[in-house]
Formats: C-alpha cells, structure tokens, sequence
C-alpha cells in the first residue's frame, strides 16, 4: 500500500482542528451549528467563526453547499487522513523522522491499559502483514 503524500494533505493549526473537530463527529454543520462547537474558553465571535471556516474551505479542507440563504460546510478529508499527516510532519520535525524514538517517548508515557491496547495492535497488524505477503 502506497504512503499517502503528507505534502499534498493540508496541514491545521490549533484553532483550525477546533473548527473541523465537529464536522469529523457530527457531520455537515452550518456556520451556527459551527459556533456553537467551539470551546467557550477561546471566545471567539460568530465572526470569527465564519472567518475560520472560510480559511479552511480556502485551504481546501472544507467544502460547502448552499441551502437557501446559508451554507452547510462538510471536511473534505477525513479525520485519519489529517492526523497521519500531523503525526508525520511531527515525527519529521521533532524525531527528524525516526519512529523508534518517538515510540520510546510514547511507551514511556502510556498507561498499563495503552500499552495493552499497543500490544494488541501491533500483533494484529503482524497478522494482516503475514497474510498480505
């Protein structure tokens, strides 16, 4: 299976996955919907809002349709897609692009339950990468 281009993925800042967040869990919002969804805590304006909104659909990773005198905004990529991408570019930067020590940092933060989440993953990924080959 090919890698995806991480290049070509649009990257997000903060406040941007805040924005997009919703539309991931509840699907096509309006603008009003939108708002509603942002965290209290950053107090940000409708305005602000639409502002953002109309950043993403710029950067391509919202599309929108027009329903009578509104508009109702959908993510164009989907919620992996985005976080591989982000997870990525940030294991380029701060692991110069090395998993292993990026794995390490992680292991040596998770909990009993993550680490047997992990276990579990990493063998049935070792099952389907036996049977692909």
């Amino acid at each position: 299976m090919a890698k995806p281009d991480r290049r070509r993925t649009p990257k997000l800042s903060e406040m941007e996955w805040e924005i997009v967040k919703p539309l991931w869990e509840k699907g096509p919002m309006a603008a009003r919907d939108m708002y509603q969804h942002v965290p209290q805590e950053y107090g940000w304006a409708y305005k602000t809002v639409k502002t953002m909104l109309s950043r993403l659909v710029k950067k391509g990773v919202l599309t929108y349709t027009q329903v009578g005198n509104s508009y109702l905004y959908a993510a164009a990529y989907g919620r992996d897609e985005i976080t591989r991408a982000a997870t990525g570019s940030f294991i380029d930067r701060v692991f110069d692009g090395a998993l292993r020590p990026f794995l390490a940092h992680f292991v040596e933060q998770a909990s009993e339950e993550e680490l047997r989440v992990l276990r579990s993953e990493l063998a049935r990924l070792s099952r389907e990468r036996e049977k692909s080959k």
